[in-house]
């Protein structure tokens, strides 16, 4: 969606056409009885259950517009709150968002945002049925996915068990490897820089894993380390990963890593952002899903190869973007 001209601003066009603009055209998928334009929308909920779940983007903070297109940020937006949803065991039906920005921020930024997550809507079958827009100080993009359980049992992070499988879908490291290449100003590996722009949460694992017994799960946001110590202290166990079965993630940034002079086990265990799934299996996993590891007895906590990770286990809600 485009505007005819590009020096039109938000403020100059205001919140309301604004609004009609970006709803304007837009193919809501069945489960919404009643999209954009009234109070609230109205979705249908045949499970009788919604999980919901919330994120925010700030700009800086979580992404750089000299980076980063519009179109980018949008697809982010979206991914990052589906891969909670895909988390539970359950689709992801709409999404509510509120954005603000600059009153000067030009109007065909704001469509193409909304473009971008249309764009990951769609892969999902799933649209945008509201929100909100604002003026503030800098760009932020605030998310609430809402999802189906399909009659299914919602996966936990608390229900891991001593003799468990740890199994991965999803690639481990990517994200990270490309904010570095971005941060060093570094133009080889466009496909790393890419995954850091706009990740590819494995879209319909979540279920897989729910109908092949998961018994907990989570989504890699803030780094593998960090996301199963949530599932170590909900479940009560030990969670011990093993590198030789991490082996074809290390491969996959090491090129970049030698480049900087980083540590690809950093980015493998301590990265976020990528939105892969792990999860927990009484047997084997299944298809689409690789075993990174075992769930043992003892006091709660996350081991690499039997011991202690002496590196950064991930992301931390208030470090620097850079």
């Amino acid at each position: 969606m485009a505007t005819d001209d590009p020096a039109e601003t938000l403020a100059g066009l205001g919140e309301f056409a604004v609004i009609d603009r970006l709803v304007a055209d837009r193919e809501q998928p069945p489960a919404v009885a009643l999209g954009p334009g009234d109070d609230a929308a109205v979705l249908d909920a045949p499970d009788g259950k919604t999980v919901v779940s919330t994120d925010m983007l700030v700009a800086q903070r979580h992404f750089r517009l000299d980076w980063s297109t519009p179109h980018d940020v949008g697809r982010k937006a979206i991914a990052q709150n589906a891969a909670d949803i895909e988390a539970m065991g359950a689709r992801a039906t709409a999404f509510v968002v509120a954005f603000g920005a600059p009153a000067d921020t030009a109007t065909a930024q704001a469509l193409e945002l909304a473009d971008g997550m249309w764009h990951e809507a769609r892969l999902l079958g799933a649209g945008i049925v509201g929100g909100d827009l604002v003026s503030a100080p800098q760009w932020v993009v605030s998310v609430t996915a809402l999802g189906d359980l399909d009659g299914r049992r919602p996966v936990l992070r608390s229900g891991a068990r001593a003799g468990d499988t740890v199994a991965v879908a999803g690639g481990l490291g990517l994200s990270a490897a490309g904010f570095s290449l971005w941060h060093k100003d570094i133009s080889q590996f466009d496909e790393l820089r890419r995954r850091h722009l706009v990740p590819e949460p494995p879209y319909g694992q979540g279920r897989v894993a729910a109908d092949a017994g998961a018994t907990a799960m989570t989504d890699v946001s803030d780094g593998l380390l960090a996301d199963l110590g949530h599932i170590a202290e909900a479940s009560g166990v030990v969670v011990d990963v093993s590198t030789d079965m991490l082996s074809a993630d290390r491969e996959t940034v090491a090129a970049a890593a030698a480049v900087i002079g980083a540590d690809p086990w950093g980015w493998v265990l301590g990265g976020g952002e990528d939105h892969a799934l792990v999860a927990t299996f009484a047997g084997a996993p299944p298809d689409g899903w690789r075993v990174i590891g075992r769930v043992r007895d003892g006091a709660p906590r996350v081991l690499v190869d039997g011991a202690e990770w002496q590196g950064d286990p991930g992301w931390q809600s208030f470090d620097s973007l850079g």
